[in-house]
């Protein structure tokens, strides 16, 4: 629900009024998650949209993504008593109320001024795991003070490793319960949205999880500042010896993220991994990956579950 605390008798802003009205009515129509895009893309200037939106370079694993699950279909049972149903499951021992968790998002406050804040808040609320994103545009003490919660941070490895230790510690002192480790990107993929719409970072947001944190000498000549001197410090020589050093500077459980084949969960059992997240980056990395649900099988299998 949007509500506007724009009085409207003011008649100089009958016009946002009835835009924020008009938003409410449509967010109130809504009967499937997909119509969600739609208002976005009427609402979000476009730099933004295509941010959220767009994948890596042709956009066929994007498309594969949404295609792969109509390959898939429902056996249904007959005749079961269905009065009372049980969506519970755990996650890490943590129980959840159903089996959806909410995935590491970037900058969510580019689409709402609440971002993180919201997500966090409605996560809470709906019983499940919140991930937050380390390029969030709120912080990690920020999402904790909104409530309790089950919380997961996610991390990318730095060139700098003290600011990969700065970032995880922020993460246990803000009651967080697992590190979510992306391991797919040791390189950004080429998003080409991105590339035509010169896209920055807004300049009344940053990242705010890397905030007073030592960051060393920073260049001044990035054109979106701190977000993309950040994502310039992802660390190319990730390899499966610093998911054992992670291992020695946290006592969370460690979650690698950006699994998409058997051999690579093999590797992460015997990294000591507490789990693997089966993920192609919503098709924002390497075009031309399999659907993340294609995926799923051959990696649950190898995996022992």
């Amino acid at each position: 629900m949007i509500t506007s605390t724009v009085p409207c008798s003011n008649a100089n802003m009958v016009g946002k009024c009835r835009s924020t009205v008009l938003l409410f009515h449509k967010m109130e129509s809504i009967t499937n998650v997909m119509e969600y895009e739609t208002i976005a893309k009427e609402k979000l200037p476009k730099m933004i949209y295509d941010y959220y939106a767009s994948g890596a370079e042709d956009q066929w694993t994007l498309q594969e993504n949404r295609n792969a699950f109509s390959r898939i279909l429902f056996r249904p049972r007959i005749l079961v008593d269905v009065r009372s149903i049980d969506t519970t499951t755990s996650v890490l021992g943590f129980k959840v109320s159903m089996p959806i968790m909410v995935a590491p998002t970037a900058m969510q406050k580019m689409a709402h001024s609440e971002g993180e804040y919201a997500t966090a808040r409605a996560t809470s609320a709906a019983g499940t795991i919140m991930t937050l994103s380390s390029w969030a545009t709120s912080s990690v003490e920020e999402v904790a003070s909104t409530g309790p919660g089950i919380r997961f941070f996610q991390l990318y490895v730095y060139k700098d490793r003290n600011v990969v230790r700065q970032l995880v510690k922020r993460a246990e002192r803000a009651g967080f319960k697992a590190i979510a480790l992306t391991v797919d990107t040791p390189r950004l993929g080429r998003r080409e949205a991105d590339i035509k719409n010169r896209f920055v970072l807004p300049p009344h947001l940053t990242l705010k999880n890397f905030e007073g944190l030592d960051l060393g000498k920073m260049d001044k000549t990035y054109d979106s500042g701190l977000a993309s001197y950040v994502a310039g410090q992802v660390d190319q020589s990730l390899s499966w010896k610093d998911v054992k050093w992670l291992q020695t500077i946290t006592h969370l459980p460690i979650l690698l993220k950006g699994v998409l084949t058997a051999e690579d969960a093999r590797l992460a059992v015997e990294s000591g991994a507490a789990g693997i997240i089966v993920s192609n980056h919503g098709a924002r990395q390497l075009d031309y990956a399999p659907a993340t649900v294609m995926a799923l099988e051959e990696v649950g299998g190898s995996s022992g579950g």
